[in-house]
């Protein structure tokens, strides 16, 4: 009778990690640690105060699973289920985008533009809300919000509640399933927004081939892909003139290369005080505009 290895944390770190850098996986040590530790419900800092900790034989079947998921292209936060974002975790699975920390660039700036007008946000409109990581984070900063959140999916708009009940802010978003592009989504919510705030689908198809196979094969294309990479921009710019109070905030996260385009659709609307920010990488991600 042939014996069962006994496998400790460490050594399957280790021979996992040598296995993820074989196949070219970006960032091997940090993604095998983040599976591991799911496998075992410990804290992925918890790992290194348990290298000597027996791996049952149930365990390591499960982690062989996540690790095969993994090798396959699909993105770590659908495997563990979650996303941290501006300090909340966030429910994730392939029923809309993940969570990325440009938006929490977005989002930071508009808290920062906000603040320095006494914090003036009684409505917001999010557009394309998707696991609801921005009405949620708006409705978390700002206590006494009201907050409109919209999706053409419906499947988005289910996770985005599950969050808004998981993080318990379920009383101050609503939440509405139309498409923004639609010529009466104005006539819909009408006015009276002080921010509308939106991470729209901005990746022409034509770069479609250019993505990680996670991006591309796993995410959900609605919420990726336009035809050309400006209609929502066009779309949103003019009807936020309707909906928006006189001063309020227009915020966009953007494509990297797409500052000048948009600064031109913004002042064809004749908005003002348009800014533009950097994120981590350098690039220009976020624009911010007035009424």
């Amino acid at each position: 009778m042939t014996l069962q290895k006994q496998w400790d944390v460490l050594s399957l770190l280790k021979i996992t990690t040598d296995h993820f850098i074989g196949k070219q996986m970006d960032e091997a040590r940090l993604q095998v640690e983040y599976l591991l530790a799911h496998t075992l419900q410990l804290n992925r800092m918890d790992l290194y105060l348990n290298f000597d900790r027996p791996v049952t034989p149930n365990e390591l079947d499960h982690f062989r699973d996540l690790c095969k998921r993994k090798l396959q292209g699909e993105p770590l936060q659908y495997i563990l289920g979650s996303e941290q974002f501006l300090g909340l975790k966030f429910k994730t699975d392939s029923r809309a985008l993940i969570p990325r920390p440009e938006t929490e660039v977005l989002i930071e700036l508009v808290f920062e533009a906000l603040k320095e007008r006494e914090n003036q946000a009684r409505r917001v409109l999010d557009i394309g809300t998707g696991t609801g990581c921005i009405a949620i984070s708006m409705a978390n900063l700002f206590k006494t919000s009201d907050v409109v959140a919209v999706d053409v999916s419906e499947q988005a708009l289910a996770l985005a509640k599950e969050n808004a009940l998981e993080i318990g802010v379920e009383n101050q978003v609503e939440f509405h399933c139309c498409d923004a592009l639609n010529d009466a989504f104005h006539e819909r919510f009408f006015q009276g927004f002080d921010v509308i705030i939106s991470n729209p689908p901005y990746i022409p198809i034509r770069e479609k081939d250019e993505l990680q196979v996670e991006i591309k094969a796993y995410e959900p294309e609605i919420a990726l892909f336009v035809e050309e990479g400006f209609e929502f921009y066009r779309k949103i710019a003019s009807d936020a003139n309707k909906m928006l109070n006189s001063g309020g905030l227009l915020a966009f996260e953007i494509h990297c290369e797409g500052k000048d385009d948009i600064e031109e659709i913004l002042n064809r609307k004749a908005f003002s005080n348009i800014n533009f920010h950097k994120d981590y990488s350098g690039l220009y991600r976020v624009v911010i505009a007035e009424k």
